[in-house]
C-alpha cells in the first residue's frame, strides 16, 4: 500500500499521528462500506452503545457515521477498553450482519484510542466527535445528526 511507503519517511512519533488524520480524511470521503447508512443498523449500534453506559464504561460522546463509529467512554472498575471494544464490536457486527442479510467481517480488527490528558482536551474530542457530521457534511449542526450524543443531548 502507499501508504505504508510514505509513512515510512515520517518520524517514528508521528506515524500514527498522520496515519489517523489519513484515515480520518477517507472515512470523511463516504469512502469505504457504508452499512451504517441504513438508519436501522445505525439505531441497533447507537443503541448498544447506550445499554452498557454506567454498568461497563461511562459514556460522554459518540456518533454513528456511515462508515464508522467514534466513542469517548471511561471503562468501569473491572472493565477494560479492550474487553468494552470486542464486545460492542462483536454484538453489532453479528446483528448488523443479520439485518444486512451478510455475512463476514463488520469492523476493522484494530480501534484507535487515546488517552485524554485534561479537561481542555475532553472537550475538544467531545466537541470532534459531535461535529463529525458536519465536517462530512452530513448536516449542518451536530445536533441534527439522529445518531450521537449531540442529537440525544438535544432531545
Amino acid at each position: 500500500m502507499r501508504w505504508k511507503e510514505e509513512l515510512k519517511h515520517e518520524k517514528p512519533g508521528e506515524v500514527e499521528a498522520v496515519m489517523r488524520r489519513r484515515v480520518e480524511a477517507y472515512l470523511d470521503q463516504g469512502h469505504g462500506s457504508c452499512y451504517l447508512k441504513e438508519p436501522g443498523v445505525a439505531i441497533m449500534v447507537q443503541n448498544a452503545l447506550l445499554f452498557h453506559d454506567q454498568t461497563k464504561y461511562r459514556l460522554a460522546a459518540w456518533v454513528v457515521m456511515p462508515n464508522h463509529a467514534h466513542v469517548l467512554c471511561s471503562p468501569c472498575m473491572g472493565h477494560s477498553l479492550a474487553e468494552i471494544m470486542h464486545s460492542l464490536k462483536s454484538y453489532t457486527a453479528s446483528e448488523a450482519n443479520k439485518m444486512l442479510g451478510r455475512r463476514g467481517r463488520f469492523w476493522q480488527k484494530e480501534y484507535f484510542d487515546r488517552y485524554i490528558r485534561n479537561a481542555r482536551h475532553f472537550a475538544k474530542v467531545v466537541a470532534y466527535i459531535e461535529n463529525n457530521p458536519v465536517k462530512a457534511r452530513l448536516c449542518e449542526k451536530a445536533e441534527d445528526w439522529p445518531f450521537s450524543s449531540a442529537s440525544f443531548r438535544k432531545r
